[in-house]
């Protein structure tokens, strides 16, 4: 992979995903306790052997700055021509923001052409999933592509969300449509679409060649989706690679956690018994930081009718949290996290520092980092209340609290005991 140069895209805005995107990036969001949504990626990049990459960002990229300075700067030697550089827009071929995927590497191509790779591997820093990238740039080489694209097996009815493919029994494509109304099924089964991953493999002269000639097209949207892909299918060599999944699970294991509730429901699969996303697979780690805290502490034993125990069930609980006296159920509890005395958390994703104060009780809520909930709170319990409060409610009922958000407690719950 020495003659390859990685390309993550991690510029986009996450407007679906606030507020936990108010103060952060997407691919700085949190996941998983231990987790943000970038360390899938580049994990995959590591384990992959592909060494050099580039992170293209852009908005509120601060807090994914920093966690790439502190979690993953230390994997990379640049001494053997490894690194891992944060590029924020450097705004060289004009003074405009990035205008699509395909303009945010067109206006760094200085810094591609700089490295002089034979292969560019374009890829997304905001999906879940494990993927080994060799492979398929192998597969590049040896069809001789101009473009491959990962492509992954969908429901039909979701296909309306990604790029549809059409392919020849070679896995040449012949039809791509971006975010088609009425996607087209694959020749073999009626019921599944053929979907792209966000993930290219490009020959170099040709990608800088493509991209020269969209920059000046004045109504393209500059996408690899919209505009370069499809415009690549009838004079060049494009094939498609299906994606080889390292989860080993029975069904392969991607998601693009672009929505609240999608975001939920992923971190929620985690506290299962046996995960659709596996954690704990030595063959294909998942990096990140881990800070020196000391571990995870329960604390209080049962007294008599009072119910004053630390118990935390089917959850993940991340070190430094102390569950004192509190009860957890079916939760992330994040670092440094407290759940006092007779607090009951449950179907809950606690961001790091939050503080849970004595008889509250808090359900299907998602809670930023530092933020403290009063004693005697109910979070989770009534829509219009949490509303009311001006927080965060989707239309499944999940509440969300942003960081830095002040809770004021309201009348005791009639119920303790």
């Amino acid at each position: 992979m020495q003659n390859t140069l990685t390309v993550i895209l991690a510029g986009g805005r996450g407007s679906r995903l606030e507020p936990l995107t108010r103060d952060r990036a997407k691919p700085a969001v949190p996941i998983g306790g231990d987790y943000r949504i970038i360390d899938f990626v580049l994990s995959n990049c590591l384990n992959s052997g592909m060494r050099r990459l580039l992170l293209l960002t852009q908005y509120k990229a601060q807090s994914l700055d920093r966690h790439i300075q502190v979690a993953w700067s230390n994997y990379f030697c640049r001494e053997l021509g490894e690194f891992i550089d944060v590029v924020p827009p450097q705004q060289r071929i004009d003074d405009n923001w990035y205008q699509g995927t395909a303009d945010a590497v067109y206006q760094n191509i200085y810094a591609i052409e700089r490295e002089q790779p034979e292969y560019v591997v374009i890829l997304a820093g905001d999906h879940l999933y494990k993927m080994n990238y060799e492979p398929m740039v192998e597969f590049h080489r040896r069809s001789g592509a101009d473009i491959t694209v990962g492509a992954l097996r969908v429901p039909r009815g979701d296909a309306n969300q990604f790029g549809v493919m059409q392919v020849d029994e070679d896995h040449r494509l012949l039809e791509f449509e971006e975010k088609p109304e009425n996607p087209t099924p694959t020749i073999d089964n009626p019921d599944v679409c053929l979907a792209s991953m966000g993930i290219y493999v490009f020959s170099t002269r040709f990608l800088f060649e493509r991209l020269c000639d969209d920059a000046t097209i004045p109504d393209s949207s500059h996408d690899f989706g919209k505009n370069i892909i499809p415009g690549a299918i009838a004079d060049s060599n494009v094939f498609a690679y299906p994606f080889t999944d390292e989860n080993r699970k029975s069904d392969a294991y991607w998601r693009d956690v672009g929505t609240l509730d999608a975001y939920y429901e992923a971190n929620m699969d985690l506290v299962n018994v046996d995960p659709q996303l596996n954690l704990y697979d030595s063959h294909w780690p998942i990096r990140s930081f881990r800070p020196q805290l000391p571990p995870a502490k329960f604390v209080f034993g049962s007294e008599g009718r009072s119910s004053r125990r630390g118990v935390a069930m089917d959850s993940v609980i991340c070190q430094g949290a102390i569950i004192s006296g509190g009860n957890v159920s079916r939760s992330i509890i994040g670092a440094n996290c407290r759940i006092n005395s007779y607090a009951n958390v449950e179907d809950s994703i606690l961001f790091e520092n939050v503080e849970v104060g004595r008889h509250s009780r808090i359900r299907r809520a998602i809670i930023d980092k530092g933020v403290c909930i009063p004693p005697e709170t109910e979070i989770g319990y009534d829509p219009a209340m949490d509303a009311a409060r001006g927080l965060t409610v989707t239309d499944s009922g999940l509440v969300v609290i942003a960081r830095g958000e002040l809770i004021r407690s309201h009348d005791p719950i009639s119920s303790l005991t």
